[in-house]
């Protein structure tokens, strides 16, 4: 082929109507996916990890222990320890 005829074709090919609305689909559609990435964001880890802190907190409390640190010995953990409470 010539020169000539092929800057002739690639322009025939390039604005054929066929060429110019794949291109403004493929277009429409990576706008649409990167707004949706765009706009989709997953939890933080630090908000994850303040749910899973609170979980524990919440499930580590019991009911029958009145707030103090008691071992089976019914004694304080603090006395047998040596500590003194101020």
């Amino acid at each position: 082929m010539y020169p000539e005829s092929m800057f002739e074709l690639i322009k025939h090919v390039l604005t054929s109507w066929q060429v110019i609305a794949v291109t403004v689909g493929i277009v429409l559609y990576l706008n649409l996916v990167f707004y949706a990435a765009r706009h989709y964001r997953t939890p933080k880890i630090s908000s994850i990890a303040k749910k899973i802190r609170f979980k524990r907190k919440k499930s580590s409390e019991n009911p029958n222990s009145g707030g103090t640190d008691t071992i089976s010995g019914g004694s304080n953990t603090n006395d047998e320890l040596g500590l003194d409470d101020d």
